[in-house]
């Protein structure tokens, strides 16, 4: 079986690099005055006092090792990892989301369909997966492509596109119509460095419901345009990111964080033995790659299972997993046999 086909994985924004022309205006969001303004910092503050529910160390052990799924090799659970800060979300909810970005419909559902269409769409997946695993609650997301590999250098030239605030309050806006949605913003880097972009989306990260996605795909160490080859990450890249997410939960009193690492080959992240784990931070290393099931099936084998660190997750393609017999997406019940199960579902 040859893995690199999966590399088909969606070169995102490049068919339609020109609608994010305007995208980096940095709108400020105005608040609401009076009672309305008082009632919504109440509910946020009510929000995140509801969520940070200290975690029970057997609890939290007799539920990866269910996730496990029975494996034997000693690989899963992983060993020795921390049990997380109050707030935790995994493994007690299993995460289901819709990725894309509101400025085309070729980069995932989230931008392919109106608000209320794309919640019902969502919603039908959930209950899915909730009959699927009925004791296995599941959480609502929305994950959000934040920076934007492009295919023009830009002004800075480093070939990536920011979205501006106004674009990122509008998918926080899409997420308050259905209560207690959590929203992940993911960054794909291209020329600049994850240390550099972090700080663009740092006051939304800042807020309890809003948590973390990072692409190696899209980083390109070696100067090599995005798009033309598979970039990477090492564990000292993700070392940092994690490092300052548990800086930020210390900071200002958060749940811990949900970091979601994309993979699809073994480059794009290096010495993953050695990525660190922390109690405010709740790293998903995610199966990104598109393709029939037994394909799908292989890559989770080698480069998920195969090298573990702590959560992992599966993505479902809407119409590149079609390309190829049987053309379906493969469904709940069939994810749940996987070792270890996937406790975070991403639909493109």
């Amino acid at each position: 079986m040859k893995f690199p086909k999966l590399a088909g994985t969606i070169i995102l924004g490049f068919a339609a690099i020109s609608l994010f022309a305007n995208c980096n205006s940095d709108g400020k969001s105005s608040n609401g005055t009076g009672k309305n303004a008082s009632d919504t910092t109440k509910k946020k503050a009510d929000s995140t006092a509801n969520v940070m529910k200290p975690v029970d160390p057997k609890l939290y052990d007799s539920l990866v090792k269910k996730l496990a799924n029975g494996d034997t090799t000693g690989k899963w659970p992983v060993k020795n990892q921390p049990v997380p800060l109050a707030g935790a979300i995994l493994p007690f909810k299993r995460i289901v989301v819709y990725y894309g970005n509101l400025h085309s419909k070729k980069m995932g559902a989230l931008g392919e369909y109106a608000p209320k269409e794309m919640w019902q769409r969502l919603n039908a997946e959930i209950k899915r997966w909730e009959k699927a695993d009925p004791s296995t609650p599941v959480q609502a997301g929305l994950h959000y492509i934040a920076a934007v590999a492009s295919g023009t250098p830009g002004k800075d030239k480093k070939y990536i596109n920011r979205m501006g605030n106004k674009q990122i309050d509008s998918v926080l806006k899409i997420a308050q119509m259905q209560p207690n949605t959590i929203v992940f913003l993911d960054l794909q880097v291209a020329l600049s460095t994850i240390k550099a972009e972090l700080p663009h989306i740092e006051k939304y990260l800042q807020m309890p419901n809003v948590h973390l996605g990072i692409d190696p795909e899209f980083s390109m160490k070696d100067g090599s345009l995005p798009g033309k080859k598979i970039g990477t990450y090492d564990a000292a890249d993700i070392n940092y990111v994690t490092g300052y997410l548990a800086d930020m939960v210390k900071k200002y009193n958060l749940p811990p964080k949900v970091f979601v690492l994309h993979r699809f080959t073994k480059k794009m992240v290096t010495n993953s033995a050695n990525i660190k784990l922390r109690p405010e931070v709740q790293v998903v290393i995610h199966m990104d790659g598109w393709g029939e099931p037994e394909l799908k099936k292989g890559t989770y084998r080698h480069f998920v299972y195969g090298e573990p660190v702590q959560f992992t997750g599966f993505k479902l393609f809407y119409k590149n997993d079609l390309k190829k017999e049987p053309k379906r997406l493969m469904t709940p019940e069939e994810l749940l046999k996987l070792t270890p199960k996937p406790i975070y579902i991403q639909y493109q």
